[in-house]
């Protein structure tokens, strides 16, 4: 089992990145994502999808013309664990 993020793994987690947001109901990394239209936005998706394939770790995530909205949490480990963090961490080198 996966373990979920102690009290101080998840201070510093937050502090690197800045960008994500704490979804408290899920336990979870959120971030919305803006684009210029519906193809950079799919083509975001594209590149996160191999990553997260590779990773073995799926994001829930929903798009709408230019935004893409990712969650990361682990459901084997009922909420945000070191995988959540290390996706998010390769998510935003997509996007930098």
């Amino acid at each position: 089992m996966i373990p979920k993020l102690s009290a101080e793994e998840r201070a510093e987690a937050f502090a690197s990145l800045s960008a994500w947001s704490h979804d408290v109901e899920r336990d979870g990394l959120h971030r919305r994502f803006t684009f210029a239209d519906f193809g950079q936005a799919f083509g975001f998706m594209a590149q996160v999808a191999l990553l997260a394939e590779k990773a073995d770790h799926h994001p829930e995530w929903s798009n709408v013309w230019n935004r893409v909205d990712i969650l990361l949490t682990t459901h084997d480990a009922g909420g945000l664990s070191a995988r959540d963090v290390a996706l998010a961490k390769q998510i935003d080198a997509v996007v930098a």
